[in-house]
C-alpha cells in the first residue's frame, strides 16, 4: 500500500476548543448573573410579573335599593343569595365527585360533565345563580375542588300580580327591565365594590390583598301608591274582567289635591316571583301604554269648555229629535230625548246634544279644551313607554271630526290622561302631571296649569253628580255614605276593517265625595263578552265597590249620611 492510501487523522487546533469553552463560560456566567439579578436586585418586578398572572379583582355586588309604597311597606326588595361557580378544568380532575355534586345542584349528571367539558379552557363558570345560603351550604358540603360561592342578591315582589307591572322586573344580573324598575335603575342600583385577592392555578382565593373599595348600596325609592288601595283596585278588577269574560281591565285611582298615584292595577298580569308566569300581555302596564277611544267620557271635557268660554249656561236648551245629519254622518242617540240642558247631556249621555255643543264651538275650540285637559301629552307619571294618544291637529277636522270628537270618537286617549282630565274637575279646574314618586328620587313638576275656571269645575261636579241618580246612566255607581260625580262611557271598538257591532269598552271616571272629591278614580274593561257590555252596568259597579272601601281605608268621612241611614232601615226591614 503507498503512502497516499494510508488514512489522514485530523486534528482540530487548539484555539478553536478554547473558543468552544469560553463560548460556555460566557452563557452559563450570563445566566447566574441573571438569576442573582432577579432574585436579588429585581425581586419586585418577578413579584409583580407573578401577580399579573394571579391577582384578580372581585367584583363585590353592592345592595339594591328596595321599592317601598307611601307607607313605608315594601313592593319590591333583595334577599342575600349564594351563587355558584366553577373552575371547570379542577373540577374534572376530581370525576368522584360530580355526580353528587350535579344531585345538589338540581341538574343531571350528564349536563353538569357536558358544561364542564365546554368550558373547560375557562376560568370562571356559573352553575347555578342566587341559591338559598341553605342550599348553597349543601353544594359546598360535597368538597368538590374548583367549586366556589359569590354573593349576590335576588329580587323579592311582595305585592306580587298586584302590582307587578307597576313595579316591573330585575333580570338575574339586578339591573332593571321594566316598570319603576327601569324607570329608576340607575337611583336603585348602586355602584359595585371591587377587592384584590390572589388566586392558585386551580382557581382558589390564596389570599387577601389590602386592596379594597367598598359597595355603595342604592337608594331606596318611595311610591305614591298604597298598597292596600293597589290590592283592593287589582282584586275587583280581576273579578269584573273574568266575570264578563273581558280581554282586560283597568283601574286608576288618584289623589286630585296633588296628583298623585294611589293604585295602577291592570289584569291580565303576572306573578314577578315565578318568572314562568310571565308574557308579554301581562307585562304591559296598559294604563301608560295602552290608547283608546274614551267615548261619552269626553263629553264633560267639551261641556266644561263651553261653559267656560260662556257660550252656554246650565239653563241653555238644545233642541234635539233623537238624531241629526252632519255631513255624511248620522248622530244617533238611543231615545228621543227632546230638549236638552246640560244636566240631561249628560244625564243621558246624549250624542247629539254633545254634538250640537262642539259644532257650535268649532274645531279648534274642542281641540284647544282637549289640550288644556291634558290630551295629546304625557301626564308627568316618569313611567316608562307611556304614550301621548292620538289628537290630530284641528286644522284636519271638519264637521264630521268636529262632532265625533264631540262625543269621545275620533282620537285617543291612554287611561292615565284620562283620570288626570278627570283630576282637574275634581281640583277646581287645576290640571297637575301625575307623580309616582315621594321624596328623594323624585322628578320635578311643572306647576299646575288652570284648565277651567273653579266656577266651572264645581257646575261639572254638580252636573255629573246627575249621572249618578236613578235618571242617570251610572245608578250602580253610588256609594253608600258618599256623594259621586262621574261619567259612563261605551265605546266602540276599531279595528282595521272599522267598528265593531258586538266589540265594545265599558268606561266609568268618578269622584268622590262630589263637593270636595278626596279620590278619582277610572274603571275600563275592554271587550266583556258575558252579560251587558255598557260602562253603566259592568264599569260602574266596580268603581262602586272599589270607592267603598278605598273611601273607607282612607278614613273620609261620609258626606251623604242620609244614603246610610236609609240603607240601614231598609235592611232592617227587610230581615
Amino acid at each position: 500500500m503507498s503512502r497516499d492510501d494510508e488514512p489522514q487523522h485530523f486534528t482540530p487546533s487548539r484555539w478553536r476548543a478554547w473558543f468552544i469553552l469560553g463560548v460556555f463560560v460566557v452563557f452559563g456566567s450570563t445566566l447566574v448573573w441573571r438569576a442573582v439579578d432577579l432574585q436579588v436586585f429585581d425581586e419586585q418586578f418577578l413579584t409583580h410579573q407573578g401577580d399579573i398572572r394571579h391577582v384578580r379583582t372581585v367584583k363585590v355586588p353592592a345592595h339594591r335599593g328596595a321599592i317601598l309604597d307611601r307607607n313605608g311597606l315594601p313592593l319590591a326588595l333583595s334577599a342575600p343569595t349564594e351563587s355558584v361557580w366553577a373552575v371547570p378544568s379542577a373540577v374534572l380532575k376530581a370525576p368522584d365527585k360530580i355526580a353528587k355534586l350535579a344531585s345538589r345542584l338540581g341538574m343531571s349528571t350528564h349536563d353538569l360533565k357536558r358544561d364542564l367539558e365546554r368550558h373547560k379552557s375557562r376560568q370562571f363558570l356559573y352553575l347555578k345563580r342566587q341559591l338559598s345560603p341553605y342550599d348553597a351550604h349543601q353544594v359546598m358540603a360535597v368538597d368538590a375542588p374548583g367549586i366556589f360561592l359569590q354573593r349576590e342578591y335576588k329580587r323579592y315582589y311582595p305585592a306580587g300580580e298586584a302590582a307587578a307591572q307597576l313595579i316591573g322586573l330585575t333580570n338575574i344580573d339586578g339591573k332593571g327591565q321594566s316598570g319603576m324598575e327601569l324607570a329608576r335603575n340607575g337611583y336603585l342600583s348602586g355602584s359595585p365594590g371591587e377587592r384584590k385577592v390572589v388566586k392558585d392555578g386551580r382557581g382558589r382565593v390564596v389570599d387577601d390583598l389590602d386592596e379594597f373599595k367598598a359597595p355603595h348600596p342604592g337608594h331606596d325609592l318611595k311610591l305614591t301608591i298604597d298598597s292596600r288601595l293597589q290590592y283592593l283596585a287589582y282584586r275587583d278588577i280581576k273579578e269584573a274582567v273574568l266575570s264578563h269574560k273581558a280581554k282586560d281591565g283597568i283601574v286608576v285611582m288618584l289623589d286630585p289635591d296633588n296628583g298623585q298615584l294611589l293604585a295602577v292595577a291592570s289584569y291580565p298580569s303576572f306573578n314577578p316571583n315565578d318568572r314562568s308566569t310571565i308574557d308579554q300581555a301581562g307585562m304591559r302596564l296598559r294604563a301608560a301604554t295602552d290608547v283608546m277611544e274614551p267615548g261619552s267620557t269626553a263629553k264633560p271635557i267639551v261641556l266644561s269648555g263651553a261653559l267656560n268660554k260662556g257660550l252656554y249656561t246650565t239653563s241653555s236648551i238644545i233642541h234635539t229629535k233623537g238624531w241629526f245629519q252632519v255631513g255624511r254622518l248620522t248622530v244617533k242617540d238611543e231615545l228621543n230625548y227632546g230638549n236638552e240642558d246640560f244636566a240631561k247631556i249628560l244625564q243621558k249621555s246624549s250624542n247629539v246634544g254633545a254634538a250640537h255643543v262642539g259644532l257650535k264651538m268649532g274645531p279648534q275650540a274642542v281641540w284647544q279644551d282637549f289640550r288644556n285637559f291634558g290630551f295629546g301629552e304625557t301626564t308627568g307619571s316618569g313611567f316608562p313607554g307611556e304614550r301621548f294618544g292620538v289628537l290630530r291637529d284641528y286644522y284636519t277636522w271638519d264637521n264630521v271630526e268636529t262632532a265625533t270628537a264631540s262625543y269621545g270618537y275620533g282620537f285617543a286617549v291612554t287611561p292615565l290622561q284620562l283620570a288626570r282630565a278627570y283630576g282637574a274637575i275634581a281640583d277646581n279646574g287645576e290640571l297637575r302631571s301625575l307623580r309616582l314618586i315621594l321624596g328623594k328620587g323624585a322628578d320635578m313638576h311643572p306647576p299646575p296649569q288652570q284648565a277651567i275656571k273653579p266656577s266651572t269645575a264645581a257646575t261639572m261636579r254638580q252636573l255629573l253628580r246627575g249621572v249618578i241618580s236613578p235618571e242617570g246612566t251610572a245608578e250602580r255607581a253610588k256609594v253608600p255614605g258618599y256623594t259621586v260625580a262621574g261619567k259612563t262611557g261605551t265605546a266602540r271598538k276599531i279595528s282595521d276593517d272599522g267598528y265593531h257591532r258586538n266589540q265594545h269598552r265599558a268606561l266609568f271616571v268618578g269622584m268622590a265625595p262630589a263637593k270636595n272629591p278626596r279620590l278619582v278614580t277610572l274603571v275600563v274593561v275592554d271587550a266583556p263578552t258575558k252579560g251587558s257590555y255598557y260602562g253603566g252596568t259592568v264599569a260602574a259597579p266596580v268603581f262602586s265597590k272599589i270607592m267603598q272601601s278605598a273611601l273607607r281605608i282612607l278614613h273620609v268621612p261620609p258626606d251623604n249620611p242620609s244614603v246610610l241611614t236609609a240603607a240601614a232601615e231598609s235592611s232592617t226591614a227587610g230581615g
